[in-house]
């Protein structure tokens, strides 16, 4: 596990992410808010046609969850995906939903197959107050919101960081290299090569 990390540049993406949590978060947690979250995340794990959607994303991501939770780091536990969010008149659903355990807080990833874009931010705070407000307990901490996109512009993020007073990272993304479509709608399944594996070995 450390070669891996050695080999992902770990120590250059630690602590890296675009954030407001110095002025959102108190003092205690700052530190390891900031320390939970990198930039970029690197999902080598995964591969996916060139042009693909968000829920083909967070469907890979699911599949792989061992893999997405190591790449995330150190005391992030799955709570949900595709999380419901009921008003009186709207469902609304969170992408991926995590507690961290020495946070002690939810963490709420929103998945984006685009470049940053202000007005993801309000709708990532949307959610936010939607967890603190239905879900989040008097032991837990205010939540976190991470804000994972394709690229960002740096200056972009931070002005839109500037307008809310919710916790948020934002972070880019890469994955494994593409993968032409026609090719990989011809690859095996996972559980087809691990069949073939369990024959070959009996």
């Amino acid at each position: 596990m450390l070669i891996h990390q050695i080999e992902l540049n770990y120590h250059l993406r630690i602590g890296k992410s675009d954030n407001n949590f110095k002025l959102t978060l108190p003092k205690d947690n700052y530190d390891l808010a900031n320390y939970i979250m990198k930039d970029h995340y690197i999902f080598d794990f995964i591969s996916l046609k060139k042009d693909f959607k968000e829920q083909e994303l967070e469907n890979e991501m699911l599949v792989k969850i061992k893999n997405l939770l190591i790449e995330l780091g150190k005391g992030f536990s799955f709570v949900s995906n595709q999380y419901k969010i009921s008003m009186e008149d709207k469902d609304y659903y969170i992408d991926l939903l995590f507690y961290h355990l020495e946070l002690r807080c939810f963490v709420v990833v929103e998945l984006k197959t685009s470049s940053f874009k202000p007005e993801y931010i309000g709708q990532l705070g949307f959610y936010i107050t939607a967890i603190d407000e239905t879900l989040k307990k008097e032991i837990d901490n205010p939540t976190i919101g991470l804000l994972l996109c394709k690229e960002k512009n740096k200056l972009s993020v931070e002005w839109s960081l500037k307008g809310t007073n919710l916790p948020i990272g934002v972070s880019s993304y890469k994955l494994n290299k593409y993968i032409p479509k026609e090719m990989l709608d011809k690859l095996p399944t996972e559980e087809e090569i691990n069949l073939h594996i369990n024959i070959e070995n009996k």
